[in-house]
């Protein structure tokens, strides 16, 4: 007797606060989307056969694990008043009408990026099988800058944690787009691969040319198939399939991510692929048979009434439910008229990509994979310690927290006091103020006026009027306790801290 398939333990993440925003009212991508699929979702039932999750909020400091600290500030910081100002007149971080600073900008993010990096957290303890979060898979945002509606990239994110616990990683994109800020993050490392289905030509963003495979370390490792308008169905899978198949048998990835992005479906506002629902989604239910940690995320798709159906469509087949074609009644049901069923058909749009032209990127693809090593293996290292999405680690509380008794010692040590109360798990990062000392005209350095002594050795000696006890004398003169002059006020350690004024000692001296 055949053994029963185990039951996929599903991690679903959703804020329903993700549809309150709106990039301005005349752009094609709509948040809104979101919140219309899982309308569906639930009003299917869909929502009782998974764990349904409020995600953390990404911080600002996870967000930069990829994207820099500047860019980051940024989007923390940037209005539509203050936009001109902050980009250099559009020249930096927001370039183009693409990307508007909309209200809410830094809370959006937060939102997507920290559903994709609580997904991956999620099958990183062995908690879920499959993770879905519909507000990631925002796969044109770079490192500095934003692009193509996305601003943080939650996808490299979300990788680089898998990456925490596997070896592998396998990113497929089936968003109309080339998924090239993914593929840019990681064109030089063979730990992930990174394979794309994207239109080719004159289309955003332009990237993503068969040749283009990766260089160095990662040659190889990014794999990119060109398609032409009106692609459907059974071509689409005569591509994704066998590609895929030997990517999961030669490759051997720990984790796959699978962006899914709608704007691939039929009569989509901007795309001109032909794929219906259903074989867009078949694409989904052929990744969960390889019984592989998943992570499956949204992406672009303009027509919402078509991205909520087959996002909930697609979430039904991970849970393993099989859904009524007519739609149950919710809170967006006129968005769906007339007809009100589950279904985005085809159209009767030529298709451009002739079986020569697939058949010769198959085997192109082919070639080059059979050239590569079989599971290229990754060095054992200790896992990286996690750092909680919503963590401020610059806060006053928590650099105290972090401070080590090591660092405490040696403050006792070097002064021969411990600190007090106000200071109390503060580190003393500053090495101890120098001795002054004579320079070759006899002259020691410090404040306060000067009169000049002529000593038995007949060499000018330079002190103050201040005090004797400045003059010098056999015993080396013992400093005052401060930071930095040894006359100077005694600064704010946490400004002196953060403004990189005080640098720990070598070798604990």
């Amino acid at each position: 007797m055949a053994a029963t398939p185990a039951k996929k333990r599903i991690a679903y993440y959703h804020d329903d606060d993700i549809g309150a925003y709106s990039y301005t009212y005349v752009h094609p991508m709509k948040p809104h989307r979101i919140r219309m699929a899982h309308n569906l979702i639930v009003n299917y039932g869909l929502d009782k056969k998974m764990d349904v999750l409020r995600p953390e909020r990404a911080s600002p400091h996870s967000m930069t694990a990829f994207h820099t600290d500047e860019y980051i500030n940024f989007l923390t910081t940037v209005t539509s008043d203050t936009l001109e100002e902050l980009t250099g007149h559009g020249t930096r971080f927001l370039i183009g009408e693409d990307c508007p600073a909309f209200d809410g900008l830094f809370e959006f993010c937060s939102i997507s990026a920290g559903g994709s990096i609580s997904s991956a957290r999620r099958l990183n303890d062995g908690q879920a099988d499959i993770a879905i979060n519909w507000a990631g898979g925002l796969h044109h945002a770079k490192k500095r800058e934003a692009s193509g509606f996305c601003y943080v990239n939650d996808i490299v994110l979300a990788i680089l944690e898998l990456l925490r616990f596997h070896a592998r990683v396998l990113y497929i994109d089936i968003d109309i787009h080339h998924g090239d800020g993914v593929e840019e993050a990681f064109y030089t490392t063979d730990r992930v691969m990174t394979c794309s289905f994207h239109k080719f030509g004159d289309y955003f963003p332009g990237t993503g040319a068969l040749g283009d495979q990766g260089i160095g370390k990662g040659k190889g490792y990014a794999i990119n198939v060109p398609l032409r308008d009106g692609i459907e169905d059974e071509s689409y899978h005569s591509m994704f399939k066998p590609i895929i198949q030997h990517l999961m048998d030669w490759y051997r990835p720990g984790a796959v991510i699978l962006q899914c992005g709608a704007d691939s479906l039929a009569e989509d506002k901007l795309g001109c692929f032909n794929l219906s629902m259903r074989g867009h989604a078949e694409c989904v239910q052929f990744m969960k048979t390889f019984d592989v940690p998943l992570i499956v995320l949204g992406g672009g798709g303009y027509t919402i009434r078509n991205v909520a159906r087959t996002w909930a469509y697609e979430t039904g087949i991970l849970a393993g439910v099989d859904m009524n074609e007519d739609l149950p009644f919710n809170d967006y049901i006129e968005y769906y008229g007339p007809a009100f069923k589950l279904d985005v058909p085809n159209n009767n749009m030529d298709n451009l990509n002739s079986p020569q032209y697939l058949e010769s990127i198959k085997v192109t693809i082919m070639e080059t994979l059979k050239q590569m090593p079989f599971a290229p293996s990754a060095p054992n290292m200790p896992v990286p310690r996690e750092v909680r999405l919503e963590e401020d680690l610059d806060s006053d509380l928590e650099l105290d927290t972090r401070i080590s008794q090591k660092t405490r010692d040696a403050f006792t040590e070097r002064y021969g006091d411990t600190l007090s109360d106000d200071e109390d798990d503060m580190p003393f990062l500053s090495p101890p103020p120098k001795v002054q000392r004579l320079n070759g005209n006899g002259h020691r350095h410090g404040r306060g006026r000067r009169k000049k002594v002529v000593p038995q050795n007949g060499f000018e000696e330079d002190t103050t009027a201040e005090s004797d006890s400045d003059r010098p004398s056999k015993e080396p003169i013992k400093p005052k306790r401060t930071f930095f002059a040894a006359n100077g006020p005694r600064p704010d350690l946490l400004t002196a801290i953060r403004s990189g004024a005080l640098a720990p000692r070598a070798n604990g001296q």
